[in-house]
């Protein structure tokens, strides 16, 4: 078994939505970020990295390279999910926090978790999104930015997948890695 934990914070700035989760949400601002600036997977994603001890999410998507400027998140999970399997792990349980007075992210939940399982390859059920807001206190609680914190719990892979991971992207990234599947 291994446990990472990560967390990521973005200043809000121009624009009318975030991007939590891989889900786009109204919002009076935008996130200044190279990427898209989804604090829930940047922080899923060093959370998933410092449990397999292969860094941060710097080190593999650096924001000094422009090819990663604007590039959804989801695609930096892809890569975290992958590694975690080469690495013969599978995902036990993820559990993320947003932080932030504004927007709300309780509605907006249950897609995220959605898409996060199917990256991740897992259930639904083994990821868990929520929020809570600072009080009003320090940089969040002024609604200058947002801020997600995420712990995970791998476990090594004791036998064959059952099936193959829905997202075709994974399904893929597996492929390429030659993880044994039965699809």
């Amino acid at each position: 078994m291994r446990i990472g934990q990560g967390f990521d914070v973005h200043a809000f700035g121009a624009g009318h939505q975030v991007v939590l989760g891989g889900v786009s949400i109204p919002h009076t601002h935008g996130l200044v970020a190279h990427s898209d600036g989804d604090v829930v997977i940047h922080a899923l994603c060093d959370a998933i990295l410092g449990a397999l001890a292969l860094g941060d999410i710097g080190r593999h998507f650096p924001p000094s390279e422009e090819r990663w400027r604007g590039v959804g998140s989801r695609h930096f999970l892809l890569h975290c999910a992958a590694l975690a399997l080469e690495q013969g792990y599978e995902l036990v349980n993820a559990d993320v926090t947003v932080m932030c007075e504004r927007p709300k992210v309780a509605p907006h939940a249950d897609a995220m978790r959605v898409n996060l399982a199917a990256d991740l390859g897992c259930t639904i059920g083994q990821v868990s999104i929520k929020a809570t807001t600072t009080e009003r206190l320090g940089f969040t609680g002024r609604g200058e930015g947002i801020a997600a914190s995420a712990v995970v719990l791998l476990q090594r892979r004791a036998q064959r997948v059952a099936e193959a991971p829905a997202s075709p992207e994974l399904r893929e990234l597996v492929a390429r890695l030659d993880v044994d599947t039965l699809s």
